[in-house]
């Protein structure tokens, strides 16, 4: 079974991104991990000051370059997020995932398409949104298709990924803590696997500030494996993903085939 790592950590100030996926993808390698997912906005130190646009580069620049040796060295795949930098230089940068292969190519790029303007933030101030959802990417483990962070709280994304194939999605994310917002991100990764019947992998920044309780529920919403809370500090989640449990999940209630779109 291809076993999946979920590298909950943050960066402090003056604390490269690169050295932390270096790190954890050698623990990776060495737990026999294929896939390694790291958060949402690991560029951005956790007390840090500096705004996105000031932490952008492009997709050819030192982080996702470094990443790819990394990957290439390592043999595993990698999903990592970054400010991605725009030729127009008053254009406000991405909130991009990009996802490496074993080999260190680039198999897709999505640009995160709902931002998080709510609860006083801003997100829409500091990055601009994508316009198209990621391919479905064929890795030798399974098809598997990415959302970030705020984009969980909206089915329709991850039906269409779904429909287009997908058996595993994952959302990098620095989901915020407050009021009932660890039980919505348990809920909501749950509720995308239970109505998808698929894998579902949700890997959130550590630190104070954000829920943490990186987890993988599979296709029956049961939570097969979890991080600490936000708070208690990084970890390395791991799971092996047995894609039998989905085939047998979705012979028995095939909600794929029952679908009316002639009426919705």
């Amino acid at each position: 079974m291809p076993k999946v790592g979920l590298a909950q950590c943050a960066c402090a100030e003056g604390e490269e991104p690169l050295r932390k996926v270096e790190s954890y993808t050698r623990r990776a390698r060495s737990e026999g991990i294929e896939l390694i997912v790291f958060p949402e906005a690991l560029m951005r130190p956790i007390a840090g000051r500096r705004t996105p646009r000031e932490l952008a580069e492009p997709l050819d620049g030192p982080l996702v370059s470094g990443v790819r040796r990394v990957a290439q060295s390592s043999g595993v795949w990698i999903i990592v997020d970054v400010y991605e930098s725009r030729p127009d230089s008053d254009a406000l940068p991405y909130n991009t995932a990009v996802v490496v292969d074993d080999c260190g190519e680039i198999q897709d790029v999505y640009r995160k398409c709902h931002l998080y303007d709510a609860h006083g933030e801003r997100e829409s101030d500091q990055t601009s949104a994508g316009d198209a959802l990621g391919k479905p990417i064929h890795t030798p483990f399974c098809t598997l298709g990415v959302g970030i962070c705020y984009d969980l709280r909206f089915p329709e994304m991850t039906r269409d990924l779904a429909l287009a194939g997908c058996d595993l999605i994952v959302f990098p994310a620095a989901w915020h803590a407050g009021p009932c917002k660890e039980e919505h991100w348990e809920t909501l990764l749950r509720a995308r696997a239970i109505e998808n019947e698929c894998f579902v992998v949700g890997t959130c920044l550590a630190g104070s500030r954000y829920v943490g309780r990186s987890m993988v529920c599979d296709p029956l919403g049961r939570v097969l494996s979890k991080g600490p809370a936000g708070a208690d500090g990084e970890a390395l989640v791991t799971c092996d993903l047995d894609f039998g449990v989905l085939r047998s999940v979705r012979d028995a209630m095939p909600v794929f085939a029952h679908r009316r779109p002639d009426v919705y």
